[in-house]
Protein backbone atom coordinates (compact mmCIF):
# COMPACT_ATOMS: atom_id res chain seq x y z
CA UNK A 1 0.00 0.00 0.00
CA UNK A 2 1.59 3.24 -1.08
CA UNK A 3 1.47 6.38 0.95
CA UNK A 4 -0.43 4.65 3.77
CA UNK A 5 -3.60 5.08 1.76
CA UNK A 6 -3.20 8.86 1.28
CA UNK A 7 -3.50 10.42 -2.16
CA UNK A 8 0.03 11.02 -3.44
CA UNK A 9 -0.65 14.56 -4.60
CA UNK A 10 -1.91 15.48 -1.12
CA UNK A 11 1.18 14.05 0.50
CA UNK A 12 3.47 15.98 -1.82
CA UNK A 13 1.69 19.26 -1.12
CA UNK A 14 1.83 18.68 2.62
CA UNK A 15 5.52 17.84 2.52
CA UNK A 16 6.36 21.04 0.64
CA UNK A 17 4.48 23.16 3.16
CA UNK A 18 6.09 21.60 6.19
CA UNK A 19 9.55 21.73 4.66
CA UNK A 20 9.35 25.53 4.62
CA UNK A 21 8.09 25.62 8.21
CA UNK A 22 10.87 23.30 9.35
CA UNK A 23 13.61 25.38 7.75
CA UNK A 24 12.37 28.46 9.58
CA UNK A 25 12.09 26.69 12.92
CA UNK A 26 15.60 25.25 12.68
CA UNK A 27 16.97 28.75 12.13
CA UNK A 28 15.00 30.07 15.12
CA UNK A 29 16.21 27.22 17.30
CA UNK A 30 19.86 27.81 16.49
CA UNK A 31 19.56 31.57 16.98
CA UNK A 32 17.87 31.24 20.37
CA UNK A 33 19.92 28.34 21.68
CA UNK A 34 22.26 30.73 23.49
CA UNK A 35 19.53 31.60 25.96
CA UNK A 36 19.66 29.08 28.85
CA UNK A 37 15.92 29.23 29.61
CA UNK A 38 14.76 28.27 26.10
CA UNK A 39 13.55 24.71 25.48
CA UNK A 40 15.55 22.30 23.32
CA UNK A 41 14.95 23.20 19.63
CA UNK A 42 14.46 19.51 18.83
CA UNK A 43 11.58 19.29 21.31
CA UNK A 44 10.19 22.56 19.92
CA UNK A 45 10.15 21.10 16.41
CA UNK A 46 8.38 18.00 17.66
CA UNK A 47 5.65 20.02 19.33
CA UNK A 48 5.00 22.08 16.20
CA UNK A 49 5.32 19.35 13.58
CA UNK A 50 3.54 16.61 15.50
CA UNK A 51 3.03 15.30 19.01
CA UNK A 52 6.25 13.59 20.11
CA UNK A 53 6.04 10.01 21.28
CA UNK A 54 6.18 9.20 24.99
CA UNK A 55 7.66 6.18 26.73
CA UNK A 56 4.83 3.91 27.98
CA UNK A 57 4.35 3.65 31.73
CA UNK A 58 4.43 -0.14 31.90
CA UNK A 59 6.68 -2.74 33.47
CA UNK A 60 9.28 -3.93 30.92
CA UNK A 61 10.25 -7.50 30.26
CA UNK A 62 13.70 -9.01 30.89
CA UNK A 63 16.77 -7.73 29.07
CA UNK A 64 19.77 -10.01 28.51
CA UNK A 65 23.18 -8.44 27.94
CA UNK A 66 26.26 -9.96 26.29
CA UNK A 67 29.43 -9.29 24.32
CA UNK A 68 31.31 -11.10 21.58
CA UNK A 69 34.44 -10.55 19.54
CA UNK A 70 33.51 -9.78 15.94
CA UNK A 71 35.77 -10.89 13.12
CA UNK A 72 33.63 -8.93 10.66
CA UNK A 73 34.27 -5.77 12.69
CA UNK A 74 38.02 -6.42 12.66
CA UNK A 75 38.25 -7.93 16.13
CA UNK A 76 36.14 -5.37 17.98
CA UNK A 77 34.38 -6.54 21.12
CA UNK A 78 30.75 -5.60 20.59
CA UNK A 79 27.95 -5.48 23.16
CA UNK A 80 24.50 -6.82 22.40
CA UNK A 81 21.12 -6.97 24.11
CA UNK A 82 18.13 -9.26 23.82
CA UNK A 83 14.81 -7.76 24.92
CA UNK A 84 11.91 -10.07 25.70
CA UNK A 85 8.32 -9.12 26.52
CA UNK A 86 6.98 -9.77 30.03
CA UNK A 87 5.62 -13.22 30.81
CA UNK A 88 6.43 -16.70 29.61
CA UNK A 89 6.54 -17.32 25.89
CA UNK A 90 7.57 -20.24 23.71
CA UNK A 91 9.39 -19.87 20.41
CA UNK A 92 9.36 -16.10 20.21
CA UNK A 93 9.91 -14.63 16.74
CA UNK A 94 12.97 -12.39 16.57
CA UNK A 95 13.38 -8.81 15.38
CA UNK A 96 16.88 -7.41 14.90
CA UNK A 97 17.06 -3.67 15.60
CA UNK A 98 19.78 -1.52 14.02
CA UNK A 99 20.75 1.78 15.66
CA UNK A 100 21.50 5.02 13.87
CA UNK A 101 24.75 6.90 13.28
CA UNK A 102 26.37 7.69 16.62
CA UNK A 103 24.03 5.28 18.39
CA UNK A 104 24.60 2.19 20.51
CA UNK A 105 22.52 -0.61 22.00
CA UNK A 106 22.81 1.16 25.36
CA UNK A 107 20.99 4.14 23.84
CA UNK A 108 17.96 1.97 23.09
CA UNK A 109 17.69 1.19 26.82
CA UNK A 110 18.00 4.76 28.08
CA UNK A 111 14.97 6.27 29.87
CA UNK A 112 14.30 8.69 27.00
CA UNK A 113 14.02 5.76 24.55
CA UNK A 114 13.33 2.62 26.64
CA UNK A 115 12.65 0.12 23.89
CA UNK A 116 11.82 -2.62 26.47
CA UNK A 117 8.80 -0.62 27.69
CA UNK A 118 7.58 -0.02 24.14
CA UNK A 119 7.76 -3.76 23.46
CA UNK A 120 5.95 -4.56 26.72
CA UNK A 121 3.21 -2.04 25.90
CA UNK A 122 2.77 -3.45 22.40
CA UNK A 123 2.28 -6.99 23.69
CA UNK A 124 -0.06 -5.77 26.43
CA UNK A 125 -2.14 -4.10 23.70
CA UNK A 126 -2.53 -7.40 21.87
CA UNK A 127 0.39 -7.40 19.44
CA UNK A 128 1.66 -10.97 18.96
CA UNK A 129 4.79 -11.28 21.15
CA UNK A 130 8.32 -11.24 19.81
CA UNK A 131 11.84 -10.52 21.06
CA UNK A 132 14.14 -7.71 19.94
CA UNK A 133 17.90 -8.17 19.61
CA UNK A 134 20.33 -5.32 18.99
CA UNK A 135 24.10 -5.12 18.58
CA UNK A 136 26.62 -2.30 18.29
CA UNK A 137 27.47 -1.71 14.65
CA UNK A 138 29.65 1.38 14.83
CA UNK A 139 29.10 4.17 12.32
CA UNK A 140 29.87 2.33 9.08
CA UNK A 141 26.31 2.16 7.68
CA UNK A 142 25.95 -1.62 8.13
CA UNK A 143 27.91 -2.60 5.01
CA UNK A 144 31.50 -3.41 4.10
CA UNK A 145 33.83 -0.43 4.16
CA UNK A 146 37.22 0.00 2.42
CA UNK A 147 38.92 -0.88 5.72
CA UNK A 148 37.34 -4.33 5.55
CA UNK A 149 35.01 -3.69 8.48
CA UNK A 150 31.53 -5.03 7.71
CA UNK A 151 28.83 -4.48 10.33
CA UNK A 152 26.21 -6.00 8.02
CA UNK A 153 28.14 -9.27 7.83
CA UNK A 154 28.52 -9.13 11.60
CA UNK A 155 24.71 -9.23 11.87
CA UNK A 156 24.08 -11.95 9.32
CA UNK A 157 27.14 -14.20 9.81
CA UNK A 158 27.92 -13.77 13.51
CA UNK A 159 25.11 -12.25 15.56
CA UNK A 160 22.16 -14.21 14.20
CA UNK A 161 23.95 -17.60 14.36
CA UNK A 162 25.16 -16.78 17.89
CA UNK A 163 21.62 -16.04 19.05
CA UNK A 164 20.35 -19.22 17.45
CA UNK A 165 22.93 -21.25 19.32
CA UNK A 166 22.48 -19.61 22.74
CA UNK A 167 18.72 -19.38 23.18
CA UNK A 168 16.06 -22.05 23.02
CA UNK A 169 13.00 -19.82 23.32
CA UNK A 170 13.61 -17.96 20.05
CA UNK A 171 12.15 -19.02 16.73
CA UNK A 172 14.42 -19.18 13.73
CA UNK A 173 13.68 -17.68 10.33
CA UNK A 174 11.83 -15.73 9.24
CA UNK A 175 12.90 -12.76 11.33
CA UNK A 176 11.97 -9.09 11.33
CA UNK A 177 14.26 -6.08 10.95
CA UNK A 178 13.86 -2.62 12.44
CA UNK A 179 16.14 0.38 12.06
CA UNK A 180 16.39 4.11 12.54
CA UNK A 181 18.21 6.56 10.24
CA UNK A 182 21.49 4.83 9.30
CA UNK A 183 19.95 1.69 10.78
CA UNK A 184 16.83 2.16 8.67
CA UNK A 185 18.98 2.03 5.55
CA UNK A 186 20.80 -0.97 7.01
CA UNK A 187 17.58 -2.81 7.80
CA UNK A 188 16.28 -2.39 4.24
CA UNK A 189 19.60 -3.46 2.76
CA UNK A 190 20.02 -6.53 4.99
CA UNK A 191 16.40 -7.56 4.42
CA UNK A 192 17.07 -7.45 0.69
CA UNK A 193 20.22 -9.53 1.07
CA UNK A 194 18.51 -12.21 3.18
CA UNK A 195 15.32 -12.28 1.11
CA UNK A 196 11.78 -13.35 1.86
CA UNK A 197 12.72 -16.86 2.99
CA UNK A 198 14.59 -15.42 5.98
CA UNK A 199 12.82 -12.09 6.56
CA UNK A 200 9.07 -11.68 7.08
CA UNK A 201 8.96 -7.93 7.62
CA UNK A 202 11.20 -4.87 7.76
CA UNK A 203 10.52 -1.44 9.23
CA UNK A 204 12.69 1.58 8.43
CA UNK A 205 12.11 4.76 10.43
CA UNK A 206 13.63 7.91 8.88
CA UNK A 207 16.04 5.80 6.78
CA UNK A 208 19.29 7.48 5.77
CA UNK A 209 18.94 7.44 1.99
CA UNK A 210 20.65 9.70 -0.56
CA UNK A 211 19.82 10.69 -4.12
CA UNK A 212 23.27 12.16 -4.81
CA UNK A 213 26.56 10.35 -4.02
CA UNK A 214 28.14 13.72 -3.27
CA UNK A 215 25.68 14.21 -0.40
CA UNK A 216 26.09 10.74 1.10
CA UNK A 217 27.70 10.48 4.53
CA UNK A 218 31.44 9.74 4.23
CA UNK A 219 31.25 7.24 7.10
CA UNK A 220 29.18 5.05 4.80
CA UNK A 221 30.09 6.10 1.27
CA UNK A 222 33.63 7.27 0.65
CA UNK A 223 33.15 7.91 -3.07
CA UNK A 224 30.62 7.44 -5.91
CA UNK A 225 31.84 3.89 -6.52
CA UNK A 226 31.05 2.83 -2.97
CA UNK A 227 27.68 4.58 -3.19
CA UNK A 228 26.79 2.72 -6.39
CA UNK A 229 27.81 -0.59 -4.86
CA UNK A 230 25.79 -0.26 -1.66
CA UNK A 231 22.96 2.14 -2.44
CA UNK A 232 19.50 0.54 -2.31
CA UNK A 233 17.78 3.25 -4.35
CA UNK A 234 17.19 0.98 -7.35
CA UNK A 235 17.04 -2.37 -5.54
CA UNK A 236 13.45 -2.46 -4.36
CA UNK A 237 12.88 -5.82 -6.05
CA UNK A 238 15.31 -7.37 -3.56
CA UNK A 239 12.44 -7.04 -1.05
CA UNK A 240 9.89 -8.99 -3.10
CA UNK A 241 7.90 -11.15 -0.68
CA UNK A 242 8.93 -9.11 2.38
CA UNK A 243 6.37 -6.90 4.12
CA UNK A 244 7.88 -3.40 4.16
CA UNK A 245 7.00 -0.37 6.26
CA UNK A 246 8.79 2.97 5.84
CA UNK A 247 8.07 6.08 7.92
CA UNK A 248 9.70 9.47 7.53
CA UNK A 249 8.75 12.95 8.66
CA UNK A 250 7.64 15.24 5.85
CA UNK A 251 10.26 17.80 6.97
CA UNK A 252 13.05 15.27 7.45
CA UNK A 253 16.13 16.05 5.32
CA UNK A 254 15.99 12.46 4.07
CA UNK A 255 12.34 12.75 2.96
CA UNK A 256 13.00 13.51 -0.76
CA UNK A 257 15.24 10.46 -1.15
CA UNK A 258 12.85 8.28 0.85
CA UNK A 259 9.95 9.41 -1.33
CA UNK A 260 11.91 8.51 -4.48
CA UNK A 261 12.75 5.12 -2.97
CA UNK A 262 9.11 4.44 -2.08
CA UNK A 263 7.96 5.46 -5.55
CA UNK A 264 10.39 2.91 -7.00
CA UNK A 265 8.46 -0.09 -5.65
CA UNK A 266 6.45 -2.07 -8.15
CA UNK A 267 2.66 -1.85 -8.14
CA UNK A 268 1.31 -4.51 -5.83
CA UNK A 269 4.37 -4.56 -3.55
CA UNK A 270 3.63 -5.28 0.11
CA UNK A 271 4.55 -1.74 1.11
CA UNK A 272 3.23 0.67 3.73
CA UNK A 273 4.73 4.16 3.77
CA UNK A 274 3.92 7.32 5.72
CA UNK A 275 5.09 10.92 5.38
CA UNK A 276 3.48 12.45 8.46
CA UNK A 277 4.43 15.88 9.82
CA UNK A 278 7.75 15.58 11.63
CA UNK A 279 11.49 15.78 11.20
CA UNK A 280 14.61 13.79 12.11
CA UNK A 281 14.10 13.66 15.88
CA UNK A 282 13.68 11.05 18.60
CA UNK A 283 10.22 12.42 19.35
CA UNK A 284 9.09 11.62 15.81
CA UNK A 285 10.60 8.13 15.93
CA UNK A 286 8.92 7.31 19.25
CA UNK A 287 5.56 8.57 17.96
CA UNK A 288 5.66 6.00 15.13
CA UNK A 289 7.21 3.17 17.18
CA UNK A 290 3.96 1.60 18.55
CA UNK A 291 2.51 1.24 15.04
CA UNK A 292 5.83 -0.10 13.76
CA UNK A 293 6.05 -2.74 16.49
CA UNK A 294 2.46 -3.77 15.75
CA UNK A 295 3.37 -4.09 12.06
CA UNK A 296 6.32 -6.36 12.88
CA UNK A 297 4.43 -8.51 15.38
CA UNK A 298 1.46 -9.02 13.07
CA UNK A 299 3.55 -10.00 10.05
CA UNK A 300 5.84 -12.27 12.06
CA UNK A 301 2.84 -14.07 13.50
CA UNK A 302 1.38 -14.49 10.02
CA UNK A 303 4.58 -16.27 8.94
CA UNK A 304 4.82 -18.54 12.00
Amino acid sequence: MRGAGVDRRTVLAGAAGFAGVSAGLVAIGVARRREPDVADPEAFLDRVLGQPGAVPDVRPGPVEHGRFRSTARLGATVPWVLIRPPGRHRRLPLVVALHGHGGTVAQLLEPRWDLPRFLAAAVADGVPPFAIAAVNGGDTFWHRRPSGEDAGAMVTREFLPMLGGRTRDLRGAPIGLLGWSMGGYGALRIAGLLGADRVAAVVANSPGLYLDPAQAHPDGFADPAEYRRYSIMERQRDLDGVSVRIDVGSSDPFAPAVRAYVDGFADGADLTASFEPGTHTLGYSLRLLPAELAFLGTHLAARS
